[in-house]
This record gives C-alpha cells, structure tokens and sequence, in this order.
C-alpha cells in the first residue's frame, strides 16, 4: 500500500459519523466481555486446568492490565492517527479495566480466600505482589467513580485531569503485581513492562517537546479581565 492509498484510508476513517462510531463502541463492548464469556465457557466445560481458582483469578488479572495498556494506547493512537473519536471508545475501556479488576479481586476474596479477613489481612502484610495488587485497586476505585461527565462538572476539568494522571502510577504498580506475582517465566512480565514503557516514554517525549515549545516563545501571554491567558503565537 503506497503513501496515497493509506492518507485516503486515514480520512475515511478520520471522518466516521457519530452512527458509526456507536455500532464501534458496541462492537467494543461485545469485544470486552469475549474474554469473560470464554472463561465461563471454559469453567463450564471443565476445561480450567488442574488448579481451576488460580486459572480464574489469573485470567481476570491479566484481562485488567491487559485492558488498562489498551486504554493507555488510545491517547498516542489518536494523536499519531488523527482519529479524534477513539477518544470516545476510552472510557468504555477504563471501566472494563475496571470491571476485570473488581473480578480479579474478588475471585481472590472468594475462591482463594473464602472471606477469611484474617487470612487476606496476612496476605496483603507478607506477600509483596498482593500488597501491591491491593493498592493498585484501591487507587482504581476513584477513576472509576468519578468516570461520568457529571462528576467531571462536579470535580472541574483540572482536579479531574489530575486525579485521573494517577492512571500512570496505577499502571506501573500493575505491571509490578504482575512481574512479581510470575514465579518461573517472566516473559508476559517482560512484554508488558516494554509496552508501558513506551506508552509513557512517548507521553514524556511530548511533554518535553511542549516546555521547549513554550520557553522558545510558542506561546505569548494575553490579558484577558486581569487573568494571563496563554495563546499560540503567530510565529512561523
């Protein structure tokens, strides 16, 4: 596929209707509950394995990291791409992120430790990959209760954007549950940990090309009722 042929298949992609990208995230959506729905299919058959409670729990546990790099994937795909309205598939991925996480953890609660709180309390002080899968949840919760446009409204867009950047430090907590929680082969651990890397390394990247941007002069200030307001320069 040459240059032209691929610019083409870009602005037809970019120029999606809002029907479109409704039949897209309802494809997402069926997309996201495949995982679940084959390990149903698996537990039903008998098909888990000899140590069905851990296959369970493992599966979740990597359908959430699995689904948090993706989310984390749509920010750089968009800006690479110009297709503005993956923008709009990104929540619906944070929640599923979440959705497998809450599994995750439950089935560990449930299945491996059948509500024994003295026992999960122990856990969580003695093995360093359940105190960290333990913090990686609980920093999950407030995303995902504040994901609505109301409590964007409610928050405002800077206290939101904020606390929602925790999204970076809860994905490299992930990938640390992950490495440590793999006893033999670490080569998941290794492809995850890759992929986060560049994921941020690619953030960080932009982020310094925008200070270098604003100290060369890319943005002048404005006065606007006594507030200094940036706007982008007119400079070639």
């Amino acid at each position: 596929m040459d240059a032209a042929a691929l610019q083409q298949g870009l602005a037809r992609w970019r120029a999606l209707s809002n029907d479109q990208v409704a039949r897209l995230k309802a494809v997402l959506f069926a997309l996201c509950l495949l995982p679940l729905a084959l390990l149903a299919w698996n537990a039903w058959n008998d098909a888990l394995g000899a140590n069905p409670i851990e296959a369970v729990t493992r599966t979740l546990g990597d359908w959430a990291l699995r689904l948090l790099l993706i989310t984390l994937t749509v920010t750089p795909l968009r800006r690479l791409t110009g297709l503005h309205w993956l923008t709009r598939l990104r929540r619906m991925l944070g929640l599923f992120t979440f959705f497998y996480a809450v599994l995750h953890f439950s089935s560990y609660l449930v299945l491996d430790q059948f509500f024994d709180w003295p026992e999960i309390a122990k856990d969580i002080l003695k093995r360093p990959f359940i105190t960290v899968g333990v913090m990686t949840f609980a920093l999950l919760v407030p995303l995902a209760a504040t994901s609505t446009n109301a409590m964007v409204r409610r928050l405002g867009g800077r206290r939101w954007q904020a606390l929602h950047r925790s999204v970076y430090a809860i994905a490299i907590l992930a990938v640390l549950h992950f490495w440590w929680m793999v006893k033999q082969d670490v080569t998941q651990p290794l492809i995850y940990s890759a992929v986060l890397t560049v994921l941020l390394g690619v953030r960080a990247l932009w982020r310094e090309q925008e200070r270098r941007r604003q100290l060369g002069g890319a943005y002048l200030p404005q006065v606007r009722r006594g507030k200094i307001i940036p706007i982008v320069s007119r400079r070639p």
